[in-house]
Parts: C-alpha cells; sequence; structure tokens
C-alpha cells in the first residue's frame, strides 16, 4: 500500500521543551523560543520527518485524534501489528529559511525594559551611606582593585538615581575582559576569599570587570555596616535588588525603584546566532519545507483495502505535518 502526501511550509523547528512521546506536564511544556533561550544552542532545535510524524498522520487519517503516545499505549491500537511494515520517504522539494515571529502565550519578561514611574527616592538613594555605596561603580579599574585589597575611602561620586547607576553598570559590563595578573589577581583572589558565590572568568580565563564592581558592591555593604544601619539597601533575602556577585539584570534592578511590573514580551523572532570558525557570525532562522511524503505499508491487500477505506470514511482534508504547515493525501495506491 502506498501513500501519497504533499505538505507546504512544514516547520521543521520546535520550540518547546520535552517530548510528544510523553504525557504533558501539568504546567505544559516549557516555551525555549525566547530570544534569552535561543542564545543557547540547544535550544535552536531543528526536526526531521521521523517514524513518530508518520504514525501521527496515519492515526489522524483514520480518526485518531489522541496523542500518538496515548494511542500507541492503547488495547485497541489499530497500527500495533502495522508499525514494522511501514517505510517512508520524505522529499522536500523547497526549503525556505524564513524570519518568523513566535507568540509566547505565556509572557515572558523583557531583560532591558521596565514599566511605570521611575522612584528616586528609596532609601537606598537617599541615606547617609548612599554617597560611600555607589561611588563603588565610579572607581577606575586600578582604583576599584586598590579599595577590594584595603579599605580605602570612597571619594568618587556618582548619582544617585536609578539611570544613571543602570546605566553606569551597562558601561561596566561592556568592558573588555582583564589579564588575571597583577593588582587584578590579587583583586579577583580576595574576592574569592570572601564570596562562595563570586566566579569572575570568561572561557578563556580573563577576569570580567563587571563581576569584580559587582562584588566590590557585596565588600562595600559589609564594610559600612560598621558605621550605618544598611538594611534598607537589602533585598529580604539580604543581597542588593538586580545585582549578584558576578552581573547585574536590569529589569531586576529597575522593578524595585518604578512603579510598574517587569515588561512582558508576548512574542520575538525566531532566531538563532552564532560564531562558526572560517566564516563567521552566522544566523539560523525558522526553516519551512514544501514537497512529498511517500509511504509504503507492506500489508495484503485485504488488510490495504480496509486501511484505505477507514481514510476514506474519516473524511480528514487536511492536516499538519509536524509543526504547523499543511498537509494533504493526493493518492492512495492498493
Amino acid at each position: 500500500m502506498k501513500i501519497t502526501i504533499e505538505y507546504e511550509a512544514s516547520w521543521r523547528n520546535s520550540f518547546l521543551d520535552g517530548s510528544n512521546n510523553e504525557a504533558l506536564p501539568s504546567t505544559g511544556r516549557k516555551f525555549i523560543g525566547s530570544m534569552t533561550n535561543l542564545k543557547k544552542s540547544e535550544n535552536f532545535i531543528k526536526r526531521d520527518v521521523s517514524l513518530d510524524t508518520v504514525m501521527g498522520i496515519l492515526n489522524r487519517l483514520i480518526g485518531d485524534q489522541r496523542k500518538l503516545y496515548q494511542s500507541r499505549a492503547a488495547k485497541d491500537y489499530y497500527f500495533k501489528d502495522i508499525e514494522p511494515l511501514i517505510q517512508f520517504d520524505d522529499v522536500p522539494k523547497v526549503i525556505n529559511h524564513e524570519m518568523t515571529y513566535i507568540r509566547n502565550i505565556t509572557g515572558s519578561t523583557d531583560q532591558n525594559s521596565y514599566t511605570g514611574m521611575i522612584q528616586t527616592n528609596d532609601p537606598i538613594f537617599t541615606s547617609d551611606y548612599s554617597n560611600e555605596f555607589w561611588g563603588v561603580l565610579a572607581l577606575d579599574t586600578e582604583q576599584l582593585c586598590k579599595f577590594i585589597q584595603s579599605d580605602t575611602p570612597i571619594t568618587t561620586t556618582l548619582a544617585n538615581e536609578p539611570l544613571t547607576i543602570i546605566g553606569r553598570l551597562e558601561e561596566l559590563n561592556a568592558l573588555k575582559p582583564l589579564e588575571n595578573i597583577g593588582e587584578v589577581h590579587e583583586a579577583f583572589t580576595q574576592l574569592g576569599k570572601r564570596f562562595e558565590k563570586f566566579k569572575g572568568l570568561n572561557n578563556k580565563g580573563l577576569v570580567l570587570p563587571i563581576s569584580l564592581y559587582c562584588s566590590a558592591l557585596y565588600l562595600q555593604l559589609e564594610r559600612l555596616s560598621k558605621k550605618f544601619d544598611m538594611d534598607s539597601a537589602k533585598t529580604k533575602a539580604g543581597g542588593i535588588s538586580g545585582i549578584s556577585n558576578n552581573g547585574f539584570t536590569k529589569k531586576d534592578f529597575m522593578a524595585r525603584y518604578t512603579t510598574g511590573e517587569k515588561k512582558r514580551i508576548w512574542g520575538n523572532p525566531y532566531i538563532h546566532e552564532e560564531f562558526i570558525k572560517g566564516e563567521g557570525r552566522a544566523r539560523n532562522l525558522m526553516v519551512k519545507a514544501s514537497g512529498q511524503l511517500l509511504i509504503d505499508i507492506n500489508l495484503e491487500k485485504q488488510r490495504s483495502r480496509e486501511l484505505a477505506e477507514m481514510i476514506e470514511n474519516a473524511g480528514v482534508s487536511s492536516f499538519y505535518l509536524g509543526k504547523k504547515g499543511l498537509a494533504y493525501v493526493t493518492k492512495i495506491k492498493v
């Protein structure tokens, strides 16, 4: 028995974790197609037509709309003895790489945005300790290393308001990594001994300036506690809002000092960028294919006619092939 299926714009990527061969979690499958997740190559998932794809189609064609794993687990699974007899050939004739906008109904939050009015009167900006505390960010690298190694007074100042501080953090985040030698090494070692969570290195073994500055803020928090009541500078967990020992998150920092909630993102372009040695930066987009799927089932004639009649009686006109797209049966030959 031969079944010919034509398909158009069949998506060849997946943006959900987990598997269709498992029971759906109570919270649903996690969306991994956000811009943040797509920075990791393992979240850019490519899909090809597989036996599971073919079996899902055949079950759909005879009117069985259960999940494939549910059908396979049922005692009345029609294709139980037929699956080993199935062969297929996917023949894509047109393959397009398209920029596709993915709708995320869970509503993740923008890493770099905020909503509402900015509150500059928070105690962390208006207290007696504020100048000495935020002044750490105004130090240059040499001054910072000396400050970390010895409790030198902070004479440099920074405007104590959220936008200036987050702007300075973004500047520091853009600084080039430093060689782990000399005063930088001594400061790095000092912070490593003091803070268990401090990492401070990139994958090449270079010191990240932003990590030095962020951990130096925590060091200053401890030092100033000897002179001031620093509870207003801390979160309930005892940290600094939006700032860790190794970096910062703009949305978390601004969330504490604005009247609105974190800005929701309801979708984003589906794109994964990577650097290929010898070629440079490459952009991976959604793949959409159009072509034919040829299914060959080695059945005796009577069983083939029975299956063909079931498909005809179900009257399924069109369906998805894999994720999205349009597919339909053009020919059944017994």
